[in-house]
């Protein structure tokens, strides 16, 4: 089967649309003086602050250390501005999905056989995700060591650019009302906190379906003290020797490659309090730390790269939370959504929805080819799985001429408990990592995910949700449905029989929360500076244990303000010494 049309498919059910129509924008893209192409970059460049990742939460760090100090910003990706695949809602799937050269979305394969894709733009992750806007739990601040006050001013900050309450039309207020009824309570109303129970939560989609990314906290920046470079693909961190006057390894510059191959060398300004700073993310950063000679002794030798500091968790603690689905082809129009409610379990699984899908009635018949083809190759599993399948394909085949219109629910595992780890495949930084997550490897996560799957039923089988279903397809049709399509390379296994546990198994998807490889207490402290090493941090999500909230990006974006503040903080302590 083709990979493209493979991957396609999974970014179009994840999303739960593709569609045609446009959405008008509710404003212009901020016109920021100090961006630039890298090909403008003088040769050699001198700065307070050198961060390598204008991702996520590469852009709020920056916006807020040149509040009072000169910051460089190095992004290997172009703007998001004037991008439609990237800013209208209703481009969602194409962008994620799309496998051009220059593309904003990177895709891999995780060794796991998951189809997957990293970002390679200003705003990173944000520029590219299903929009859910959340905050960690208060436990996670906790546990995070944060300053509760300031996690809270910090998220403020965020919102007042890029946060949104999104309409509740009726698909969403269906899977609301079905989470209620089958006992996902208390029913919390819109909240942005991480609460038991069910909820509306926040989107960075406002109401005419323009995306606003952490690009746009650069407009907190000082425009005098900034400057951010686009496709600027640093290749690695430089250090001083270790001996006199430094016992041990300090960074004290970076070298980065510009779109036309030019080399550029950005060097830290003297002083004790200036930093680099690496935010490129949880597959990004332990790779350039690996490159930059920081990693396991014996896997950086393999590769020719001189060794900094032996450090063998970097690349360790790797995890993507697992999501599973459920398509729901419905009988009646439904609304275009990406993720807004969220139904937050006492067994820690987080069911959420989508809805909207609409794609070419010939791409549905290729859809019913495949499925045939799979029977003429294995034989028919079962009379009843076969029968099912019949009916579903036969529900397809008799929907609206054009489209196949419904959604999706999804549920997601907290965590989660099992990890993996990440390696180099070769010295290019250009080039994707080694990266394995080891879906369900820890029972713990799949006992997880059967319970999700079991609420997921359970809504489907709602009075609230009955009228966008069909009465004809039970749920096992859409098990059935699921477990034939190319969702993963995993092997499938076609049982009459087939258990919740083993349909987790064969059918995970990622829903891009990967995080880990740099992670705290074990890469970098408390403070987020890298162990064994001087004048260099790592402040994103691959610092982090677990994945925050039902959705990461908000706390990514708060914690990208929050060190900011504190390192300003630090700075001007240690500047009155």
């Amino acid at each position: 089967m083709d990979l493209w049309y493979s991957w396609e498919f999974i970014v179009i059910v994840l999303a739960g649309f593709s569609m045609s129509r446009s959405f008008c924008q509710s404003e212009k893209a901020p016109y920021y003086t100090f961006v630039h192409e890298a090909t403008s970059a003088p040769h050699v460049l001198y700065y307070d602050y050198i961060i390598i990742g204008g991702g996520t939460s590469g852009c709020p760090l920056a916006a807020t250390l040149s509040q009072g100090a000169s910051v460089l910003v190095l992004e290997r990706g172009g703007s998001p501005y004037g991008n439609p695949k990237i800013m209208n809602i209703a481009n969602f799937a194409s962008s994620v999905s799309d496998t051009s050269p220059n593309s904003a979305s990177q895709q891999f394969i995780s060794e796991d056989g998951v189809y997957n894709a990293r970002a390679r733009v200003l705003g990173g992750g944000s520029a590219l995700n299903a929009g859910f806007y959340t905050h960690a739990s208060a436990d996670y601040v906790k546990k995070a060591g944060w300053n509760p006050e300031l996690v809270e001013k910090s998220y403020a900050w965020v919102e007042n650019k890029v946060a949104f309450e999104p309409p509740m039309l009726e698909w969403q207020s269906a899977v609301r009302d079905g989470l209620i009824e089958v006992g996902v309570l208390p029913y919390n109303g819109f909240t942005y906190d991480h609460i038991y129970g069910t909820k509306v939560g926040g989107s960075i989609f406002d109401k005419y379906g323009h995306r606003h990314t952490a690009a746009d906290l650069l407009e907190y920046a000082e425009p005098r003290n900034i400057s951010v470079y686009l496709h600027a693909t640093v290749h690695k961190i430089l250090f001083t020797e270790t001996g006199k006057p430094w016992p041990r390894p300090r960074a004290y510059g970076v070298v980065f490659e510009d779109s036309l191959g030019l080399k550029h060398w950005a060097y830290l300004r003297r002083s004790s309090m200036n930093e680099i700073i690496l935010s490129a993310g949880a597959l990004g950063s332990p790779q350039l730390l690996m490159l930059s000679g920081i990693g396991p002794a014996n896997h950086l030798q393999a590769h020719s790269i001189s060794v900094v500091v032996d450090q063998p968790m970097v690349g360790q603690g790797m995890a993507d939370n697992p999501m599973n689905l459920l398509f729901i082809p419905s009988p009646i129009p439904v609304e275009v959504s990406l993720i807004q409610v969220v139904g937050i379990t006492k067994f820690n699984s987080y069911v959420e929805t989508a809805s909207g899908l609409s794609f070419a009635y010939s791409w549905v018949h290729k859809f019913i080819r495949e499925y045939e083809l799979h029977l003429n190759e294995t034989g028919q599993p079962s009379a009843v799985t076969a029968e099912a399948m019949s009916r579903a394909a036969e529900t397809l085949n008799s929907l609206v001429a054009e489209t196949l219109q419904g959604g999706v629910i999804l549920e997601k595992v907290i965590g989660p408990v099992s990890t993996g780890e990440l390696k180099l495949r070769t010295t290019n930084p250009d080039d994707n990592p080694s990266v394995k997550f080891n879906y369900f490897k820890e029972p713990e996560d799949l006992h997880r995910c059967v319970q999700g799957m079991r609420t997921i039923t359970e809504v489907v089988n709602s009075r609230a949700f009955s009228k966008f279903r069909y009465k004809d397809m039970p749920v096992q049709a859409l098990i059935d449905l699921m477990v034939n399509l190319p969702v993963n390379l995993r092997p499938r296994h076609f049982s009459t029989a087939m258990s919740l546990e083993q349909f987790c198994t064969d059918t995970v998807m990622t829903i891009w929360h990967y995080h880990g490889g740099c992670q705290v207490g074990k890469v970098v402290d408390n403070d987020y500076k890298v162990l064994g090493v001087d004048k260099l941090r790592v402040i994103d999500g691959s610092t982090f244990i677990d994945s925050p909230g039902t959705n990461p990006q908000a706390t990514v974006m708060m914690l990208g303000r929050y060190m900011g503040k504190r390192i300003l903080y630090e700075r001007l302590i240690q500047g009155r010494k």
